[in-house]
């Protein structure tokens, strides 16, 4: 049997520079608070977590006063930052570059649709509660239209201007059929004001093509995930369309050796979210369990 590690794989840009900020904080000494996991995998952060990070949510800033609070890849809203000016926390802010820009975009959306009358609407394609999106809604003062799926029926106004952008770990192909459905229905109204911003970050799009002809050179894919990593949800039901023996695990310990019986061939992938180390890890534990090893 042989074991592959997909090459593509692991942290994005925005993930290693937020680790690395931490790393780097940490590295100076003393507590060094995060709002929320830096990222959606469970074995990253507790390795993070022995170096001294600890983990905090909104409703702890308040006790947090003075101290320092890193800002993960995935942004915060502005009252984020005006809460922590309030208290006296120091902000490390280690918001990935892409999700700046486009929360800088929504924001000019957000002004251009309010001048009009009656006002028209930001709309973003995304996950409902994740990080990046509570960032994104931010920039609209909590009045964006966040949509989850490929029909906007029910949330969105078709008789009113319309700027759609995307959380950027979604499906470009499933944001094209969204943008396709609220252009007919617009359309079917009368009304031409809709403009859409593919703002799907290029190497999530990318993996998904990168991912499809790894899946389709080896006979058993183990996509390794934190179970929260949107990225990781759509990119596995990928690799499971192309690939349908392709299994989810998110540690060493939930490889199944079962799931390698007939199989010569398994490729190892994940998020970008991913820590590179721990899929090396479960290559070395298959490599001690698989069944033609002496």
């Amino acid at each position: 049997m042989t074991i592959s590690i997909d090459d593509n794989a692991g942290f994005c840009f925005g993930v290693v520079k937020a680790i690395g900020t931490a790393e780097e904080e940490l590295s100076h000494g003393g507590t060094l608070h995060c709002l929320g996991d830096i990222v959606h995998n469970n074995a990253e952060v507790t390795r993070l977590r022995a170096k001294g990070l600890q983990i905090t949510d909104h409703s702890g800033l308040a006790a947090l006063q003075g101290q320092k609070v890193l800002i993960r890849a995935h942004g915060e809203p502005p009252e984020t930052y005006e809460q922590a000016r309030r208290l006296g926390i120091r902000l490390i802010d280690a918001t990935c570059p892409i999700v700046l820009a486009l929360q800088q975009r929504v924001r000019k959306g957000y002004e251009e649709m309010r001048a009009l009358d009656p006002p028209g609407q930001v709309v973003i394609f995304g996950r409902p509660g994740h990080a990046e999106v509570i960032g994104l809604c931010g920039q609209t003062d909590n009045t964006a239209v966040v949509v989850p799926g490929v029909r906007a029926d029910n949330l969105v106004d078709y008789t009113r201007p319309i700027r759609l952008y995307s959380q950027t770990t979604k499906s470009r192909e499933e944001y094209h059929q969204l943008v396709e459905n609220i252009r007919a229905a617009t359309a079917a109204v009368g009304m031409t004001d809709f403009i859409e911003y593919d703002t799907i970050c290029n190497r999530v799009a990318n993996r998904a093509v990168q991912l499809e002809a790894f899946a389709q050179s080896v006979d058993m894919v183990l996509f390794v995930s934190g179970k929260g990593s949107s990225n990781g949800h759509y990119l596995y039901e990928y690799c499971k369309h192309v690939q349908p023996r392709t299994y989810l695990l998110s540690d060493v310990g939930e490889l199944d050796s079962r799931w390698l019986e007939g199989v010569e061939r398994v490729g190892i992938t994940g998020a970008t979210s991913t820590p590179r180390w721990l899929m090396e890890s479960i290559a070395q534990k298959l490599a001690e369990t698989r069944p033609d090893k002496n």
